[in-house]
């Protein structure tokens, strides 16, 4: 009564609960992109933390033992052999450019497909070795060790996995309320248009009785039949399409078929098994 007063003009009632279905729906979608974009964010970052070493970032395996860092001249590259070449790769790795590191490999990694192989060289010969390597099915990353890039990078994900987790708990709160919210916007919504079909149909003054019959599954059919045959003469054209026409309330979908309003004069239904 407080809420939805029944002295007031059905205008008002009408535009408050419109404005209140239209404040719910805007929340909503502000809520769940915020939500979205961090679940959005974190999954691609996630993403790149499963695959096959030719695909997935390194940034989890590689340490900083690894590489040869801060040399003008030398430089560490990262490649992926696949594990049939494993015997091929140690045998001509030191041949594949003449600035490499002898004896500078070891695999770091490693997949049911391929293992991920360090290898020393001169930084001038890059190039020339990433060729010689394709030619030979070698793989080369490309991967350079940067300490505050790969940090950063799990920060990102520990920061973003936080952030969904704090951000679940209340959107789920605000969703079960303001879900029975709407959903008691939208039965004022059937009862108010219960109201202004009723005095359209049968005028004034007021002498009718609304009724929500809820039946079995089974007994709906039946239920149909029964309705149909004691108030056809009301309406013929409303009587071919049974179904009542749903409520398109934004942000909420209900089933039409789950509940049958019809309007009708004061009749007695005890009789009826349902």
């Amino acid at each position: 009564m407080a809420k939805y007063p029944v002295k007031q003009p059905l205008k008002n009632l009408t535009e408050s609960l419109s404005k209140q279905m239209s404040q719910i729906d805007t929340d909503l979608k502000s809520r769940t992109l915020t939500y979205n974009n961090i679940k959005g964010n974190l999954q691609s970052l996630e993403r790149k933390t499963v695959g096959n070493l030719l695909t997935r970032t390194l940034a989890d395996i590689v340490n900083k033992e690894d590489f040869v860092l801060n040399s003008e001249y030398l430089i560490t590259l990262l490649v992926v052999v696949p594990k049939t070449s494993y015997t091929a790769w140690q045998k001509t790795y030191e041949s594949l450019s003449d600035m490499v590191v002898p004896r500078s490999t070891k695999m770091i990694a490693e997949d049911g497909e391929s293992g991920l192989f360090t290898v020393t060289l001169f930084r001038k010969v890059i190039e020339e070795f990433k060729s010689k390597a394709r030619e030979n099915k070698f793989i080369v990353r490309e991967f350079y060790f940067n300490e505050k890039e790969l940090q950063s990078e799990k920060d990102e994900i520990v920061k973003l996995a936080a952030d969904k987790k704090q951000q679940y708990g209340p959107l789920l709160r605000w969703l079960k309320v303001n879900f029975s919210e709407a959903f008691i916007a939208l039965i004022h919504i059937k009862a108010l248009r219960v109201f202004v079909e009723s005095v359209l149909r049968y005028g004034l003054p007021v002498n009718f009785q609304a009724v929500v019959l809820h039946p079995n599954k089974k007994s709906m059919k039946r239920l149909r039949d029964v309705l149909n045959a004691i108030f056809r003469h009301l309406d013929e054209a409303a009587a071919a399409n049974m179904k009542d026409v749903g409520m398109d309330i934004p942000g909420l979908q209900l089933s039409n078929q789950d509940y049958y309003p019809y309007v009708c004069f004061k009749i007695d239904l005890t009789n009826l098994d349902f």
